[in-house]
């Protein structure tokens, strides 16, 4: 049976009906039906008729003071059931939200490079205040993300500070300050004209441009020697490691991959404003309870992180 028969064949029914036939099935009495559906005693008769015609079965037959479900009701009973519960915490979803309780998977989209940073703390919070929900992970350029966060395919992304369209909304997350990645070959302090004088790595996904300290640095009238590029700190720092080039990155995420290397960490000797991450979401879903709870908890983790 292909799917448009399938609806056709559904559209034949009243489906406030099931919502008769449920009520039934659980009291196995017209009369309580009556009163929990806040309808009178005929209507349900009058309801109950119209299925049985619909289905072909009487569905149930009086026994004692009640009613009995035929073979047929017992058949149909948890498939309706299950049904009307899906269809009750999707119409309610936006309105209630019990993080103990929910279960559902929000979509979380982030700079790849960022998710060792942000994703393992989120996930160590939310298995505390919300065991069974879930966070999957994506990382879409900016162009696409903006496409499906309005459709409503992401819920929530981490994304660098920047003008964006009236339908998406933003609020700060975490500032993190620039540092400079050092390896052994490099030795001594670091100052400005060092700095503009050594060999750098930039990491960037794009194919054309500049990266975030470059067009800093360009403000400020300056340029520095970029020998190499790559797409991920992780290489960017394991080159630092057997070089003499140096690398600009965030502190976090240096703290967190030059851990198990001889690498220092240095001061950055150029003022250069921190990296600024925001939160984006969906105009659509801005007074979603679930949504709201996810967004409140993620930025109260930044602060507690400072």
């Amino acid at each position: 049976m292909n799917q448009q028969h399938e609806w056709s064949a559904l559209g034949r029914i009243d489906l406030n009906l099931f919502r008769v036939f449920e009520v039934i099935y659980r009291e196995r009495n017209l009369t309580r039906a009556a009163v929990l559906l806040h309808l009178s005693q005929s209507a349900v008769s009058h309801a109950l008729n119209r299925l049985r015609e619909q289905l072909n079965d009487p569905l149930f037959i009086r026994e004692g003071r009640g009613v009995a479900p035929t073979p047929l009701a017992t058949q149909l009973a948890p498939g309706i059931q299950e049904a009307l519960a899906g269809l009750l915490r999707s119409v309610t979803r936006g309105q209630d939200f019990d993080p103990t309780q929910d279960r559902r998977t929000f979509t979380l989209n982030m700079p790849e490079q960022m998710e060792p940073v942000v994703l393992p703390s989120i996930i160590d919070h939310l298995r505390r205040v919300a065991p069974q929900l879930q966070v999957r992970s994506s990382s879409l350029h900016w162009a696409e993300l903006q496409r499906e966060l309005s459709a409503g395919r992401i819920d929530l992304a981490i994304e660098i500070a920047r003008p964006t369209d009236p339908e998406l909304r933003q609020q700060q997350l975490l500032t993190d300050p620039l540092c400079v990645v050092a390896g052994p070959a490099f030795d001594g302090p670091l100052d400005m004209p060092r700095y503009l004088a050594a060999e750098h790595i930039a990491v960037t996904s794009r194919r054309r441009g500049i990266c975030v300290e470059d067009l800093a640095l360009a403000r400020q009238g300056l340029a520095r020697q970029v020998r190499q590029r790559c797409q991920h700190y992780l290489s960017a720092a394991l080159l630092v490691a057997q070089s003499e080039w140096l690398l600009t990155m965030p502190l976090r995420y240096a703290e967190l991959i030059n851990a198990g290397l001889p690498n220092r960490l240095l001061a950055l000797p150029i003022s250069l404003p921190p990296v600024s991450l925001n939160l984006y979401w969906s105009r659509q879903v801005e007074n979603q309870a679930g949504h709201a709870w996810l967004r409140e908890q993620m930025l109260a983790l930044a602060s507690s992180r400072g």
